[in-house]
């Protein structure tokens, strides 16, 4: 494995940054061609196998899988093996990982790429107490020299792309964003993700993107903007603001995977796609419905499945007696046939809980 120094080793700058290329809808990340260059981000108990095959297939050019603990007594747990399944799924597989010591993550990059992933991501940017407690996630933060040998393990311990996701600080007077991302291109990272807020905002208040555009401009590697893209035009600004190189959707995903469609045609075109119809709605989640059966099972699946149901209803007519009724199904074919009911009086334009409620 090559060594690879560690921290700012950079004497003068004695290049200029160049300015960004020209809009050309792609990002590259070592040898994967990221196109469209919008991204889903990684979301524990949300980007699980199903949800990213469909945004995939919805448009978004990269579905990282939602995170892994690099402690090993966890990966033989049901929901590490769920995780941990790539079968099927198009390339390139992204896998992020979380922990806290150097040697640990990198055995878990080496055991996640055994397992299929062909980029590992690395998790410092989560701001649950659960992970920052453990001082995982956005918490690694608050030690650079941490954060530099956790870096140099990983991008040594496997021959595929290793990328990390960060916050732009701990807090509003630890911006530090910028110097942890210098110390992330010297360790080999082949891109970077940056949210638009510290850790102690969690997803309060409204993203900021001038720190990301500054560690834009201070870098060779290409980075991903995060926080509060909810829409093509917001997407095109941020991009337009930072001259990132792609942008990276979450929660706005949630119930609206069709996002990453609507994005990149008005990146590409400048056009605004016409909302899915209420049939094409009905259509994508019933099929996101039978995979989360199919894939976890009962009764897990219609456990699962009742936080996306809440997600697509909301913002519909009669929402909350909507999932009230659905969320007492305990098993597939009645989740199936209520929400299949529900969507078909909407598209009658009849009341929609009339015989349900």
């Amino acid at each position: 494995m090559r060594s690879v120094p560690i921290g700012l080793n950079r004497t003068a700058p004695d290049t200029a940054v160049p300015p960004p290329a020209p809009y050309n809808g792609r990002m590259q990340i070592g040898p994967y061609t990221i196109a469209p260059n919008v991204v889903l981000a990684p979301m524990a108990g949300v980007t699980d196998k199903p949800f990213r095959l469909l945004c995939k297939r919805l448009g978004a050019g990269l579905a990282a899988a939602e995170m892994t603990i690099s402690d090993p007594r966890f990966w033989n747990t049901r929901k590490s093996i769920h995780r941990m399944d790539h079968d099927g799924e198009p390339a390139p597989i992204s896998v992020q990982i979380a922990g806290t010591e150097p040697q640990q993550l990198a055995e878990a990059a080496r055991y996640n790429v055994d397992h299929g992933a062909q980029l590992i991501d690395i998790n410092m940017g989560c701001p649950a107490k659960k992970v920052c407690n453990a001082w995982a996630g956005s918490a690694l933060m608050r030690d650079e020299q941490l954060v530099a040998r956790i870096l140099e393990a990983v991008v040594n311990a496997v021959d595929v792309p290793v990328t990390l996701k960060i916050r732009t600080g701990w807090d509003c007077d630890h911006r530090n964003g910028p110097l942890i991302a210098r110390i992330a291109e010297d360790s080999g990272i082949a891109a970077l993700a940056v949210h638009g807020r510290t850790r102690d905002q969690h997803y309060t208040g409204h993203a900021e993107y001038a720190t990301i555009g500054e560690i834009k401009a201070a870098l060779r590697i290409p980075v991903i903007a995060n926080g509060d893209i909810d829409s093509p035009q917001k997407a095109a600004l941020v991009l337009k603001q930072t001259g990132v190189d792609a942008v990276m959707i979450g929660r706005s995903a949630q119930g609206r995977p069709w996002i990453f469609r609507e994005v990149a045609h008005y990146l590409a075109p400048g056009e605004e796609l016409p909302p899915p119809s209420l049939a094409e709605v009905r259509a994508i989640l019933l099929g996101h419905l039978h995979a989360l059966h199919a894939f976890y099972g009962e009764p897990q699946g219609v456990r699962i499945a009742r936080k996306h149901l809440g997600w697509y209803a909301k913002d519909r007519p009669e929402n909350a007696a909507f999932r009230a009724v659905v969320n007492r199904a305990e098993d597939p074919q009645s989740q199936i046939a209520l929400t299949t009911e529900y969507f078909d009086r909407l598209i009658a334009g009849e009341p929609a809980l009339s015989s349900a409620a």
